[in-house]
């Protein structure tokens, strides 16, 4: 009697565990309300991985690429690499005291980021490059780096590789396991994001795109390196983003994430392909957890994307209905 018993117990005990584990096993995007939106993405993942079905694609044209600032991580109050900027002006300030009395300077050391915006472009540009120019490659990613370790968010105290979006996260892993190769395709600069990319998104260097300034080769003392020029090699912003995929994809993707203006060109290009990609915007309408802003944002400008969405079958994304949390740091 005890051996049966003993079976039976354990049959029962297997049996348990087999109805619990599909319970236990982890639904996808689990940061994300039950919401259209969620449910919009992984139907098209789901076609996309179909063989047979309409929407399938096929595992080499399996690309996703997304924007960096606002659809990755926030860009408020500014943009993360602006406050890069700032700080490298502050810690070069006593090599350069001509710029106590220059602008953009003078603005940047008095704190003044109003007057820092009423430059003209060719001073922004100047300050771009006084403070990411004149070292080598290898020298900038060890600043970048240096930079990342120390530096705080102004709000919530976090270091800035922190205010990454958890549910964008998720989506990134979720694409990746349905044999989706994603990519950043941002404004900001290639070289300022590759230091950080693999360890905040999983995404590796080679699979960032972004504004790149010039640079040389050169030998010194018979060590070869690479120069940072004071000159602006490729924007990657607005039409520049569908060329830059160009360039350094070589295929249209089939999947896209913004979350601007700046998005436009890309959110139409990958949209315009034979497979119809999918594309999806984020909406910024937190203002407690994160921030509300999109037509007349400084950073972030929101308004014809939002206005085509609709009419373009552009999922648009609401941070403050479809996300059950926004940072991985939440309670």
């Amino acid at each position: 009697m005890d051996a049966v018993l003993a079976s039976l117990l354990v049959a029962f005990v297997l049996l348990l565990l087999g109805l619990l584990r599909p319970a236990l096993a982890q639904e996808p995007l689990p940061s994300w309300n039950d919401t259209s939106a969620k449910t919009r993405i992984m139907e098209f993942v789901q076609r996309s991985v179909t063989e047979g079905g309409e929407g399938y694609v096929a595992p080499v044209d399996r690309i996703a690429v997304f924007d960096n600032d606002g659809t990755l991580w926030s860009e408020q109050p500014y943009y993360f690499q602006l406050g890069f900027v700032l700080d490298r002006v502050q810690r070069l300030a006593p090599q350069h005291p001509e710029w106590k009395e220059k602008e953009p300077y003078k603005s940047v050391l008095a704190n003044d980021l109003a007057g820092v915006a009423r430059n003209g472009e060719k001073e922004l540009v100047d300050l771009g490059m006084a403070t990411h120019a004149g070292m080598t490659t290898d020298e900038f990613n060890k600043i970048v780096t240096d930079w990342f370790a120390t530096a705080r968010h102004p709000k919530t105290g976090k270091p800035f590789d922190e205010m990454t979006f958890l549910p964008m996260r998720e989506l990134l892993e979720y694409l990746r396991a349905n044999g989706f190769r994603t990519f950043i395709v941002s404004g900001g600069g290639i070289e300022f994001m590759r230091p950080i990319t693999e360890k905040a998104y999983g995404i590796p260097p080679e699979q960032v795109i972004g504004s790149t300034i010039r640079t040389e080769f050169a030998l010194v003392g018979n060590v070869p390196v690479l120069r940072r020029l004071p000159a602006i090699d490729f924007i990657d912003d607005g039409p520049g983003k569908p060329v830059g995929i160009n360039q350094f994809i070589g295929r249209r993707p089939v999947f896209v994430a913004g979350n601007s203006d700046g998005d436009y060109d890309m959110l139409r290009w990958v949209t315009g392909g034979k497979q119809h990609g999918f594309a999806m915007i984020i909406h910024h309408t937190d203002g407690e957890r994160e921030y509300a802003y999109d037509r007349n944002s400084a950073f972030g400008r929101l308004d014809k994307a939002l206005n085509e969405a609709e009419r373009r079958n552009w999922l648009v994304v609401d941070m403050k209905a479809d996300w059950k949390k926004v940072y991985a740091f939440e309670n």
